[in-house]
């Protein structure tokens, strides 16, 4: 079970927030309650965690739209959406969008925190996934220009003789650009290179790395 035990409940029903933010927080999870779901979205940065409690029908922006926004903000977090008007279509939308779970809303209690868990769960595997990407991204993004192409004939596969070449520069500046993004990425394999790089999606398009030829 992840350390992070929030929940951020959106619904326009207010007394239903109520009792549902009570529920949770007998159960040791620390709630955060909207009746906006535009509020809600507002609310967030890169550091919230958790996951969401949403309701599908809510006057100016609904479940879906919710959804759809939050994947794109700052805290994608994981979302279960809980609602009197459920039906198979609706369901399916949601999941395949990558709901956790598609809840009606008199769901037995044991059932909506079983949902909540796994939604936690996930929370902390991808907030993890998106700082080590992060951490990537800033370690390339200290190269120049130059150390850049020079990167990009690496993870190609090609040898300094020939990246001086295709360069028109030196071998010995080669070497030099190699060191530096050693140094700055604090990788030495080209092989682990070429896959953070892709990992990242440092470059676009991307090389091939299975035809890479990496020494």
């Amino acid at each position: 079970m992840s350390g992070i035990r929030t929940v951020y409940v959106v619904d326009d029903d207010e007394s239903f927030v109520t009792a549902l933010s009570r529920l949770l927080r007998l159960n040791g999870l620390e709630v955060h309650p909207f009746t906006s779901a535009i509020r809600f979205l507002e609310s967030l940065n890169s550091e919230s965690r958790g996951c969401v409690l949403a309701d599908l029908a809510m006057p100016h922006m609904s479940g879906f739209e919710l959804q759809h926004r939050l994947a794109r903000s700052p805290a994608p977090m994981p979302i279960i959406f809980l609602t009197g008007q459920g039906d198979i279509p609706g369901s399916v939308r949601a999941m395949r969008n990558g709901a956790v779970d598609f809840l009606e809303k008199r769901v037995p209690a044991e059932d909506l925190l079983h949902a909540i868990w796994i939604a936690l769960e996930r929370d902390a595997m991808e907030f993890s996934t998106r700082t080590r990407l992060s951490d990537i991204r800033a370690r390339f993004a200290r190269l120049s220009a130059r150390e850049h192409e020079v990167l990009r004939h690496v993870v190609e596969g090609r040898m300094i003789k020939e990246i001086a070449a295709a360069l028109g520069i030196h071998e010995r500046t080669v070497k030099l650009h190699r060191t530096a993004i050693t140094r700055k990425t604090g990788v030495q394999s080209a092989a682990l290179l070429a896959t953070l790089v892709q990992e990242a999606g440092v470059f676009a398009p991307l090389p091939e790395f299975h035809e890479m030829n990496v020494a």
